[in-house]
């Protein structure tokens, strides 16, 4: 692909807008960031908060722990700690810079301060307003479609700043629409590395270290360990394995960061480690690993663009997808390889549903990376999924905008039912 063509400006401005770091997972972090931020605006610590959120926001952080909160979960500690010792600033690292001073001080604040969770119906999967009160005075900033997407701030029912919110839920972006597995394998196989080198080194260090540190330590159901402890070493299993431990960690209140994909650090996690993990494995040099981490990230955001960034759908699924075929790139693949790998390993995991970021989000990891390698491995023995096969089409595009229709549309009124049993 030439470097003057918008398609490649395009795919190294997703990159640059995708993979970026969050520490926390992404829907506690942005509460955690909203909070901050209406803080900031009031001027002071607020004594009464309200969290006016979506569902799919309580769904998402309901049961994960919260980075440097004490081992809380939920709405109210991940606000609180934005509000007493976040940095706005740093966005989906809001809570990087906690001191052990502040943290201990997290419990006094919760008990002398009011926190008041609503839950809102809504456009947006993705919506949360927070507004903070202190002595008369009052803000509110409100983020929606996007972790990041500040669309309202108001101080003493003054609007300061307001945006519109773009129905597809892509903001003020690159467009997404250029997106296509053949347009995706000819970016990754010709980009001047130079130009994505930065970012693709930052995923390797960030996510390679947070694993590492799921396999050293004692987090939630311990599944990457659980993987290498009772089925062995091969490199089939260490794939599983080196991804669930990153969510292990992640999902149990590991303060490392990660690089996110499709606004989440398990997506971005899944989508990047077994394809690292299988580069170390194949003694695979630099050059080749960046080309297949191009692959699988992109081939990740291609599908997710269909879907949303929250669904009922699993997220893990795309990734484990993709990261099928950016491994299947590094076997010496082609084109026609990795979009059959693509297609099989959707119609293998399509229905995995999502039901909030928590411990076992580690092990639905480890089956869409199985389903990844297991679509590469039946391609490559001459056997396939054909289109009539289920969500199966002619066409890894048709078969991608097929599960994209199921994540967005067909699940609407699952993921409203997971939210019912949830909250109840």
């Amino acid at each position: 692909m030439d470097k003057k063509d918008i398609c490649y400006t395009t795919y190294v401005d997703i990159l640059k807008r995708e993979l970026v770091p969050a520490m926390g997972c992404t829907e506690p972090i942005a509460i955690a960031y909203c909070s901050a931020k209406a803080r900031s605006v009031l001027g002071t610590l607020p004594d009464e908060v309200y969290l006016k959120v979506s569902g799919n926001i309580i769904k998402n952080v309901k049961s994960v722990i919260v980075p440097n909160s004490g081992g809380r979960r939920g709405l109210a500690a991940a606000a609180a700690i934005g509000i007493l010792a976040g940095d706005e600033t740093r966005e989906l690292e809001v809570l990087s810079g906690v001191t052990d001073e502040a943290a201990r001080g997290l419990g006094a604040y919760m008990e002398k301060t009011g926190f008041t969770v609503i839950p809102v119906e809504t456009p947006y999967l993705l919506d949360m307003a927070v507004e903070v009160k202190k002595d008369g005075h009052t803000a509110r900033v409100r983020i929606a479609q996007e972790h990041t997407n500040v669309i309202e701030i108001q101080r003493d029912g003054e609007t300061l700043f307001e945006k519109a919110v773009k129905e597809d839920g892509a903001q003020d972006g690159p467009d997404y629409g250029m997106l296509t597995i053949e347009r995706i394998y000819d970016f990754a196989v010709t980009a001047d590395l130079e130009d994505v080198r930065e970012i693709l080194d930052r995923q390797i260090e960030y996510n390679t270290a947070i694993s590492q540190e799921g396999l050293r330590g004692d987090y939630g159901a311990n599944i990457g360990r659980i993987l290498l402890e009772e089925y062995g070493d091969s490199v089939e299993n260490r794939l599983k394995a080196v991804a669930a431990a990153g969510s292990d960690a992640r999902m149990n209140g590991c303060d490392l960061p990660v690089i996110i994909n499709s606004g989440s650090g398990n997506q971005g996690m899944t989508a990047s480690l077994p394809v690292i993990e299988y580069a170390r494995e194949k003694q695979c040099g630099r050059e080749q690993l960046y080309r297949a981490l191009l692959i699988s990230n992109l081939m990740t955001l291609h599908q997710k663009t269909g879907i949303g960034r929250l669904s009922a759908y699993c997220g893990a699924v795309s990734a484990g997808a993709g990261a099928g075929a950016g491994i299947a790139y590094l076997d010496g693949g082609d084109l026609t390889v990795l979009a059959h790998t693509l297609v099989n390993a959707l119609a293998i995991t399509s229905g995995i549903v999502c039901d909030g970021a928590k411990a076992s989000c580690a092990a639905k990891i480890a089956a869409a990376v199985d389903a990844g390698v297991l679509g590469y491995k039946m391609y490559k023995t001459g056997r396939q999924f054909y289109g009539g096969d289920g969500l199966v089409a002619k066409g890894v595009e048709n078969t991608i905008r097929n599960i994209g229709r199921l994540g967005k549309d067909g699940m609407r009124e699952t993921d409203k039912e997971i939210i019912r049993i949830m909250t109840e």
